[in-house]
């Protein structure tokens, strides 16, 4: 940082990246960036440890400036980066909160499959089964542990209004989530995101996808009551909590005669 960034008027002064680092605890020390950005990595960590959980308030500006050594600014300008990563919501009159899933925002930033007129789809799903089964030297290296480690595997079909469109298997670390249980059968309307914030505290921020054309199984085939070799979307997703974390591993097949995949690109 040159001298001329470091330049201050007597009532604010700008406090230099070194003061940052040494205000905050030795494990939330960030590693060198631009003064807001190591301010926005520094709350992240906070929000990422559970210190501050969904749906909490925040200390006001004036709060964490002081907490951090820096100026207001600097503060303002960190949370703004972390409303535009989705991570808080800034609530005029009422505070800043960390961000929490619901059902309807979860669809809404991380469900892509729209009808042949462009408008979005809601499912509903249908729980097949869920057992716990050893990682495989792919699924051990996604979720960085070792193989053999214990895994939720879910097995479900996703309807649209009422109708199979999504033959779906996700698989979720078992020691991240102890206890995790799906009803099996009925319809089930909550989304899995908002399930693993509510009862596990495990916050899902970003999402990777790969696309790749594939031909239905039998298997599909017959929840899905289409031919064996239909050709499907596959969309293989990895989803990734604040932390960075990979906390989940979804592979989806896709009939695109009842919904198609949809992205916009800026």
């Amino acid at each position: 940082m040159n001298a001329g960034a470091r330049k201050q008027s007597a009532a604010a002064p700008v406090t230099r990246e070194a003061d940052v680092v040494a205000a905050a605890p030795k494990a939330e020390q960030a590693d060198f960036q631009p003064l807001y950005a190591q301010v926005k990595t520094l709350l992240l960590k906070r929000i990422a440890s559970g210190a501050w959980k969904p749906g909490e308030v925040l200390p006001s500006e004036f709060e964490l400036a002081s907490s951090y050594k820096v100026s207001q600014g600097t503060v303002r300008k960190a949370l703004m980066a972390l409303e535009a990563d989705r991570l808080i919501v800034r609530r005029q009159g009422r505070g800043t909160f960390v961000a929490r899933h619901t059902s309807q925002e979860t669809l809404f930033h991380f469900f892509r499959m729209v009808g042949a007129d462009g408008t979005r789809l809601e499912p509903s799903s249908v729980v097949l089964s869920q057992r716990t089964v050893s990682a495989k030297a792919e699924q051990a290296s996604i979720f960085s542990v070792e193989a053999g480690a214990a895994l939720h595997a879910i097995v479900r079909v996703r309807q649209f209004g009422g109708i199979p469109a999504i033959f779906e298997r996700v698989f979720v670390l078992a020691a991240s989530m102890p206890g995790l249980s799906l009803k099996l059968g009925s319809v089930m309307t909550e989304e899995l995101y908002v399930i693993y914030e509510e009862t596990f505290g495990i916050s899902v921020a970003r999402a990777s996808e790969r696309l790749t054309a594939v031909a239905a199984t039998a298997e599909e085939a017959r929840h899905l009551h289409l031919p064996p070799g239909t050709p499907m979307l596959q969309v293989r997703r990895l989803a990734h909590d604040v932390g960075g974390a990979c906390v989940e591993l979804r592979i989806s097949r896709c009939n695109t005669q009842l919904g198609q995949y949809a992205a916009e690109v800026y």
